[in-house]
Formats: structure tokens, C-alpha cells, sequence
């Protein structure tokens, strides 16, 4: 089997320039910033700004931070004082910034955007990983994520000491209730993949006692005990008596987290970790403004 599950541990910086660009165009428009032209003028006003954390949390996301203030302009120095992974406490200063006033606003709230959505991540995952630690199971992201910033969540998770499950529809075999349903039977669908693509790592939904006895006796990896109870989750470790790796989905918190680590289970997936989850506050403050 090969490696499961990974763990997102750099960014591609393609990808990064591709998305922030994007996020500039979108800000931009035609016009451009008109509130920044209109009220500072063409001439730069020369400034240092700092982007403060307003709570506690670990950081996430300062390649796009550094990327968006390149894309905007060049000229602008940003000395990044935080790196990704780093737990930090209201007002700390993540990174200093020096340049034209102008392009610092014209980047600001992108910048903001990335950081605090990919710090909300990291934290609540970080949170949880805390919780869990000792007890072996691992705490697994899945793809609910933010179309096109699928990359940026999952390194998020990935630097919150959490795993990525499958990246996309490619890197392995998930079969769900759906493709078991239109295969003809969990049986049938796992050994038709497994004849298929026999290197690849094969997972399969189960929602029943009598679907784990049936997935046991195929060659699938691991069994995704999905929306089951915690004491027909208990009774499915007992019957797999680690034949096979265990993943439990569905209706997912955090002290339910606990409980099943205590049971005996792999891994725990939860789209919670990227689908709902509150940004870090970060605020830029120019130096005349800092207190």
C-alpha cells in the first residue's frame, strides 16, 4: 500500500502566484484601487506597516502574504518575523512591511484573506491534534474544501499537525455508497478497482456490521466506517482485529474524537476542519498607527 495518509508539506509556488493573481484581478477589476488613487495620488508615500495578530493562533499562509505584496509591487520589503507552524498570542507582529503606501493597500486585504483563512485552519486543526495526542489516531482532512484553493487548506491542516486524505480524485480509490450501489456490491466494486489499478491504495464505505464482514473478506486497504454509531464502531474493530486500517466519517466533534481514539480506530476524517472554520483575525497597521 503506498504511503497513506501524506502530508502536504510545501506549497507549489506556480499554484501560488496562479491563485494570488487571480485574487488581485479579482480585487482590481478595470479601475483598479480608486480609493487609494484618489484620496494618496500617484506619488509614493512612503510607509512601514506591520500585520498584527488580534488573537491567539498559529500561523499559516505567509508565502502568499509574501507573494502578494511582489505581485503588486516589486519594491515592497516584507521581512516575515512568523513562519508557518508557529503559535503566537494577540498582538505579536507576524511580518514588517516597507514600500509605497499605496501598494500596501492596494495588497492589504488579499493578503489578509489568505492568511487568516489559512491560520483559521492550521489553529482549529492544531486545537484538535493537541487533544488527541498519545493516542495514535490520526486526524484527517477531506475534499471540502474551496474550489481552487483546495493546495492552500490541506497544507493548512498539514502544518495544524493534522493528514491529508486523498488530494483529489486521482491519487487513490474511494469507493462510496454511490459507486457501490451503481457497481453491483462492495465486493464487485473492490475487486474490479483492485484488478484495475493494483497499485493503488483502495478504500471502501461501510455503514453496516454486515458491510464490514463483507469489505473484510475483499482486498481493500481500509474500511471507512461512515455515520456509524460508536458502539457498532467498537464492535467493527473487534471483527477487523487489525486486518485492515480503520477511517471513521460522519457527524464529527471534538469530543467524539476523543471517545474514538479510546476505541481503537486509524485515522478520523473531518470536513470540519476546512468546510467550517472561523479566519484568524490579522489586521495591517501602518507605523502611524501602532501603538
Amino acid at each position: 500500500m503506498k504511503k497513506f495518509p501524506f502530508r502536504l508539506e510545501r506549497l507549489d509556488p506556480f499554484l501560488v502566484e496562479e491563485t494570488v493573481r487571480r485574487a488581485l484581478e479579482e480585487d482590481l477589476g478595470e479601475k483598479g484601487d480608486i480609493t487609494t488613487r484618489a484620496t494618496l495620488g500617484s506619488d509614493p508615500v512612503m510607509k512601514k506597516a506591520f500585520i498584527v495578530a488580534k488573537e491567539e493562533g498559529m500561523v499559516c499562509g505567509m508565502e502568499l502574504v509574501k507573494q502578494t505584496f511582489f505581485l503588486v509591487d516589486p519594491s515592497v520589503r516584507v521581512e516575515v518575523r512568523i513562519s508557518d507552524g508557529l503559535w503566537v498570542q494577540r498582538g505579536e507582529i507576524l511580518a514588517e512591511l516597507c514600500g509605497a503606501a499605496q501598494s500596501l493597500l492596494v495588497g492589504e486585504r488579499v493578503a489578509l484573506n489568505f492568511l487568516g483563512l489559512l491560520s483559521g485552519i492550521s489553529t482549529k486543526t492544531a486545537r484538535l491534534v493537541a487533544q488527541l495526542k498519545g493516542t495514535g489516531l490520526k486526524l484527517l482532512d477531506t475534499r471540502k474544501t474551496l474550489p481552487g484553493l483546495r493546495m492552500f487548506e490541506k497544507y493548512a491542516v498539514a502544518i495544524g499537525g493534522g493528514y491529508n486524505h486523498r488530494y483529489g480524485l486521482y491519487d487513490m480509490i474511494l469507493i462510496k455508497e454511490n459507486h457501490r450501489a451503481a457497481a453491483g456490491g462492495i465486493t464487485v466494486a473492490v475487486e474490479r478497482a483492485r484488478r484495475l489499478y493494483p497499485e493503488m491504495v483502495i478504500e471502501v464505505e461501510v455503514s453496516t456490521l454486515e458491510d464490514v464482514r463483507e469489505a473484510l473478506a475483499t482486498s481493500a486497504d481500509i474500511l471507512m466506517l461512515d455515520n456509524m454509531k460508536n458502539e457498532d464502531i467498537s464492535q467493527a474493530v473487534a471483527l477487523v482485529k487489525g486486518q485492515k486500517k480503520l477511517e471513521v466519517s460522519g457527524n464529527m466533534t471534538e469530543e467524539r474524537i476523543i471517545a474514538l481514539a479510546r476505541i481503537g480506530v486509524d485515522y478520523v476524517s473531518m470536513g470540519a476542519l476546512t468546510h467550517t472554520v472561523r479566519p484568524l483575525d490579522v489586521s495591517l497597521l501602518m507605523e502611524d498607527f501602532v501603538s
